[in-house]
C-alpha cells in the first residue's frame, strides 16, 4: 500500500470568496506548492438565483496546461475561442487542453436556478507538449465507464487513466488517473495505483478511512498525498462518501507561472501575454 506523505488540506465549513464566486482550495496551498502533475484544485459551490450572476467569468486565456471541470452540482455552459460550446449537467467532465492558447468563458447555463458545484483540477503539461494544438473533451456522465465497488454498493468513475481494465473516458498527454468514488456506509474497496504515481485523494462529502491509518472527514481532514512506496491503497466509508482520486507520473520540469499560464520560463510567460494581446490565441465574443 501507499503510504500517507502528508495531511495537505484541513477542511474548513466555510467557502473563501475569491474574486465573486466562493472556492475552497486545498491546491496549492502555503505548505504544498503542487502534486506533480497537479497543480491547482478548486472546489466551487455557489447559489444561483433568478437574478444572480453565478459563476460567469469574463473571457479569458490559458496557455501551457489542461483544465478540467467536474461538475457535480448545476448546469453549467462552456465557450472558447475554438468554436465550441457545450452545456455540462450534473456528473459530467469538461477536459480541455489550452495547449499553445485558448480563450474561454464558463458558467451557469441560461436558465438554471439551484446550487452549483463542482471541482475544477489543472493538469500540467510537460514542456514537449505544452504548444500542443488545444482541444476540447465535453465527456457526459453516461459515457464514463463506471466500476461497481467490490465490496459494497458504491461506484468508481474512471474519467481517466485505466483502473481494473477499464480505460478513462478521458485522452491524455502523460499517464494520469482521475476517478471519481461515491461509497455508502461500510463500503470499502482497493484501489490499484501505479507505484511511480504521484497520489493525492479529495474528500468531497461524508467520511472514508484511507488505508487504516487516516480519516478524511468533512470539514476536518480532507486532502491526503502519499509517498511513491506502494500500488494501491484502500478506502472505508464511515459514511456516505464522495471522493476524488488523483494520479499521476510526475513531469519534474521546472514550472514558471502567471496567473492563467502555466509554462517553463518567464521568457514563456512573457511571450504568453504577448501572443494573447496581440490576438494569437483566438477571440471569444
Amino acid at each position: 500500500m501507499k503510504t500517507l506523505k502528508s495531511i495537505a488540506y484541513k477542511g474548513k465549513s466555510d467557502f473563501v470568496n475569491m474574486g465573486g464566486n466562493l472556492i475552497r482550495q486545498p491546491l496549492p496551498t502555503q505548505t504544498l506548492d503542487q502534486v506533480d502533475p497537479f497543480l491547482l484544485l478548486h472546489h466551487y459551490k455557489y447559489d444561483v438565483g433568478p437574478y444572480s450572476p453565478g459563476l460567469s467569468l469574463s473571457p479569458h486565456p490559458h496557455r501551457g496546461f489542461e483544465p478540467v471541470t467536474f461538475l457535480i452540482k448545476g448546469e453549467q455552459l462552456h465557450r472558447d475561442s475554438l468554436g465550441n460550446e457545450g452545456s455540462l449537467s450534473a456528473g459530467d467532465v469538461q477536459w480541455m487542453t489550452a495547449g499553445s492558447g485558448i480563450v474561454h468563458d464558463e458558467g451557469p447555463t441560461k436558465d438554471f436556478v439551484g446550487t452549483m458545484e463542482g471541482i475544477q483540477l489543472w493538469v500540467n503539461l510537460p514542456s514537449k507538449f505544452k504548444m500542443a494544438t488545444p482541444k476540447y473533451q465535453d465527456i457526459k456522465s453516461e459515457n464514463i465507464p463506471t466500476i461497481t465497488v467490490e465490496n459494497g454498493k458504491g461506484s468508481i468513475k474512471v474519467v481517466a487513466g485505466e483502473l481494473n481494465g477499464q480505460k478513462g473516458a478521458a485522452s491524455t498527454f502523460t499517464e494520469v488517473n482521475a476517478f471519481i468514488v461515491k461509497l455508502e456506509v461500510e463500503d470499502a474497496t482497493t484501489i490499484d495505483i501505479p507505484k511511480h504515481h504521484e497520489t493525492l485523494v479529495y474528500l468531497l462529502e461524508g467520511e472514508t478511512q484511507i488505508n487504516e491509518e487516516q480519516t478524511l472527514k468533512l470539514g476536518q481532514i480532507q486532502l491526503l498525498t502519499f509517498h511513491k512506496d506502494g500500488d494501491a491503497i484502500t478506502l472505508e466509508a464511515n459514511k456516505n462518501s464522495t471522493l476524488l482520486v488523483l494520479s499521476g507520473e510526475p513531469i519534474q520540469e521546472k514550472v514558471a507561472s502567471w496567473g492563467p499560464y502555466v509554462m517553463n520560463t518567464q521568457t514563456e510567460i512573457m511571450e504568453a501575454m504577448r501572443d494573447y494581446q496581440q490576438g494569437k490565441m483566438g477571440h471569444l465574443y
